[in-house]
């Protein structure tokens, strides 16, 4: 399918299309909805290599037929397709799903996710021990150093993002003003 300027629309990719990142993906939503408990799960999107010049350069003409993203259940997604390679291990399958999650909620709902809960930075994805994980850099003082905030899907619920606190907290005035 096109849309209006010729390019090729995302299909929702079925369960059991990409078993490793149908796995990956459920734990990563598990942590989405642990701190962003109002947004809807993440899903996995195909499109088509387009044009199929770039299948090639990237060295993968032979499964030239589609890649595969991590997007909003709207069809939009933001950032690389998840590697194929990845789908090796599901440590690497774990990793690769999470950070393509992280680009498209950042890029695209302007949220940081998922924040540390002991210093309010936003962490990425990586491994330790063979493990994926959540790291956190940090924080400004010298002596915080990078440290590991979660295994991906065991992010814990404590954290409550800006816009939840504000709207908890405008909700308790209108309750003592009444």
């Amino acid at each position: 399918m096109y849309d209006s300027f010729g390019t090729h629309r995302p299909r929702e990719v079925q369960p059991g299309e990409y078993p490793e990142w149908d796995e990956a993906l459920a734990l990563v939503n598990r942590d989405l909805s642990a701190q962003l408990p109002e947004r809807d799960p993440l899903c996995l999107l195909a499109l088509p290599y387009w044009p199929e010049e770039e299948a090639e350069e990237a060295g993968e003409a032979e499964e030239a037929g589609e890649c595969v993203h991590v997007g909003l259940p709207d069809g939009t997604w933001h950032g690389n397709d998840i590697p194929r390679n990845s789908r090796a291990t599901p440590a690497d399958a774990l990793v690769a799903v999470a950070e393509a999650a992280q680009d498209t909620v950042l890029e695209l709902l302007w949220q940081v996710w998922p924040v540390c809960i002991e210093h309010r930075l936003g962490m990425h994805p990586g491994k330790e021990d063979g493990r994926p994980v959540w790291w956190c850099a940090g924080g400004r003082d010298p002596r915080d150093t990078k440290h590991v905030g979660a295994s991906i899907g065991k992010v814990e619920a404590t954290y409550r993002p800006r816009s939840v606190r504000r709207k908890e907290r405008g909700q308790r005035r209108r309750s003592q003003g009444q």
